[in-house]
């Protein structure tokens, strides 16, 4: 028994050297988690306290408008000049007065009377009538014409005005949408990469988040590890004692029915003549069975098989064999008398 506990306490002190071992190096790897995630963390406030301010893309427009001229002033009236055309006129009527005179001259030459010299007289001022219709119409002409020039002119000039000022809002307009998309475009593409960096730091700043949680856990387990481990070993040592006591009982119901322990031998395959005979209020399946060796005891018993209960009930002995803590199911082993 002695050797056996001396092998214990070395299989206790191994376990706890290596759980001692895997909680440090986890707790490393946690501390390292944990500096790198506050470092990436001091980035991104640096990155969001630096970012670009928002802009005005509208503040600094300006234009080439004084580069259209306005040629409305180099357009004039054709028709503003025009001249009554009197050459002619001016040469009927001094026909007329010439044909007057000779005609006059014959009259005295041959004495004719008055009444010719009337009717000269009126056919004379008949001639310079007409002389005087021609030039009133030429005057009618041109007056036309004129009005029809100052007509052309004035929508001449109202067109050019209308290019001119077209011409002034679509450049205006054409700077306006250049100088905007220009500087969105700008503000754009420093926003995107600005976002770019922001969301690779989040993500190695998530990262190093999960590998601080992950050697938590991972140091909590080795701690956990070997407090389970000395659990075991504790646990072999009282079922090697169990089967010790149950081996030299004779008759102790497998080390705990004349040695007064929970722990029992109970695995299936050391049983014989087994028959289920109840439940307990847990759901437990009660058996009455016998010990195929005698030397785990030779009278018919009453407990559970190892296979169908808990894993935190059962424990294993050096053995091979299942061993039951009674004490965890709500089934009391006990000696069946027949």
């Amino acid at each position: 028994m002695g050797a056996i506990v001396t092998a214990a306490a070395i299989m206790a002190g191994a376990a706890v050297a290596g759980s001692a071992v895997g909680a440090v190096s986890a707790g490393s790897r946690e501390k390292r988690a944990r500096r790198e995630k506050n470092r990436l963390q001091g980035q991104l406030e640096s990155l969001e306290n630096s970012r670009q301010e928002i802009i005005n893309p509208f503040e600094a427009i300006f234009d080439i408008s004084n580069m259209i001229t306005d040629t409305s002033d180099v357009l004039s009236n054709t028709y503003a000049n025009l001249g009554v055309a009197t050459q002619a006129a001016e040469f009927q009527a001094e026909e007329a007065d010439i044909a007057l005179a000779n005609t006059l001259d014959t009259l005295r030459a041959t004495g004719s009377s008055a009444g010719g010299a009337t009717a000269l007289a009126q056919a004379a001022l008949q001639s310079k009538r007409g002389v005087s219709s021609s030039i009133e119409q030429q005057e009618a002409t041109n007056m036309k014409l004129r009005a029809q020039g100052e007509q052309s002119l004035q929508q001449a000039r109202f067109g050019e005005a209308q290019r001119v000022q077209g011409g002034l809002v679509g450049e205006a307009r054409r700077l306006q949408q250049a100088d905007v998309s220009g500087r969105e475009f700008t503000w754009g593409q420093q926003e995107r990469r600005e976002g770019e960096k922001l969301n690779r730091l989040q993500a190695q700043i998530t990262g190093q988040q999960q590998a601080e949680v992950q050697a938590g856990a991972d140091k909590t387990g080795a701690i956990m590890g070997g407090v389970s481990a000395v659990g075991n070993i504790g646990s072999a040592l009282m079922g090697a004692a169990g089967d010790i006591g149950g081996g030299n009982g004779g008759g102790g119901g497998g080390g705990g029915g004349g040695g007064g322990m929970d722990i029992i031998n109970s695995d299936r395959r050391l049983k014989k003549n087994i028959k289920l005979i109840g439940l307990s209020p847990k759901g437990f399946k009660i058996y009455q069975f016998e010990y195929k060796d005698s030397s785990y005891g030779d009278k018919t018993y009453q407990g559970v098989m190892s296979d169908e209960i808990p894993s935190t009930a059962v424990v294993k002995q050096n053995s091979g064999y299942d061993s039951v803590d009674y004490s965890k199911i709500d089934v009391d082993f006990k000696t069946i008398i027949i």
